[in-house]
């Protein structure tokens, strides 16, 4: 990214994450936006659509990260509803088989209401995934929880759930501390470069900064942890990871790669076809529009891809 580009990108950003605020595009997108591309990237509004795409990719090779689609409930029972449905999607990946686990947010749990609260609904979920054999991915939010999240997974691991792992996000200034801090946990860790607006106090801002940092953690995490995840649609990034890996002798079933359903899909299947295991985050949900825009943001492809598909409509 040079100096002109980095003002143009973030400003895009911003633009974009802001749309996710604007309630008469909300209500357009709502309306037409499933057919306008967003199936892309998102595996329908019902359980039975997410199945059936759960199901698809299993059969070419995935394996899959479930995510229901939602954050900041503002009501202990909507919380609770959300238990209620990671139970019911856990149950069914057991009943057919499914090679998924389930990855979810804090905020849908019930933390900007209690901690306690999100603590003890995390821990119903990952008690159904145990009794399984399944596994829950507990992600990371703004930098606001950062550190909620890390102490909610660490008192889950203390309380025995050896089920659960969690992310970190190498944008972030602390996250390099923060890998050495939970090595002492063994954990299943996913690296992720972020994909929040964070100010410069607490975020590097340029995409070289956030490459280098990344690189650094992935090198720390495959040395150091016995499993780490590499979420990455960066194929320089993946390229460094596995030539790290080789070069240290690190075995192939103590990492794999993650990527977004419907994001780069052909470097998805080269990956697969090169032997390397690749996890597809997949959501689902009603409340997919915000998590569409995340994604635009994210990446000037993803958004064009959409706006191509608006045009031939």
């Amino acid at each position: 990214m040079t100096l002109l580009t980095a003002p143009i990108d973030g400003m895009m950003r911003s633009a974009l994450l802001g749309a996710a605020d604007n309630r008469a595009l909300r209500r357009f997108m709502y309306r037409h936006g499933m057919n306008l591309g967003a199936r892309r990237f998102v595996a329908g509004e019902t359980l039975d659509e997410f199945l059936a795409v759960v199901r698809k990719m299993n059969a070419r090779g995935f394996t899959v990260a479930c995510g229901l689609l939602g954050e900041g409930v503002e009501d202990r029972g909507d919380a609770a509803a959300v238990v209620d449905e990671y139970r019911h999607i856990l149950t069914a990946f057991a009943a057919e088989g499914l090679r998924s686990n389930v990855a979810l947010k804090l905020t849908h749990l019930g933390l900007a209401i209690d901690a306690d609260l999100a603590r003890a609904n995390a821990t119903a979920v990952a008690e159904h995934a145990r009794s399984y054999g399944n596994f829950v991915r507990i992600d990371m939010e703004q930098s606001a929880y950062t550190d909620a999240t890390l102490d909610l997974y660490r008192a889950l691991r203390k309380s025995g759930m050896d089920n659960v792992g969690t992310v970190l996000q190498a944008y972030l200034h602390r996250s390099e501390a923060d890998l050495a801090a939970l090595a002492a946990f063994e954990p299943n860790l996913r690296l992720v470069k972020g994909a929040y607006l964070e100010p410069s106090s607490i975020a590097y801002q340029t995409r070289e900064n956030v490459d280098r940092a990344y690189a650094r953690m992935i090198e720390t995490a495959l040395l150091r942890l016995p499993f780490t995840a590499i979420a990455t649609h960066d194929h320089r990034i993946i390229e460094h990871a596995l030539a790290f890996a080789k070069l240290h002798g690190v075995a192939q079933e103590r990492f794999e790669f993650q990527m977004l359903y419907g994001v780069r899909p052909k470097l998805q299947a080269e990956l697969l076809a090169r032997g390397h295991p690749v996890r597809l985050a997949i959501p689902f949900g009603s409340q997919w529009y915000p998590y569409l825009v995340r994604r635009l943001a994210e990446r000037p492809a993803n958004l064009f891809f959409f706006l191509g598909a608006l045009w031939r409509k």
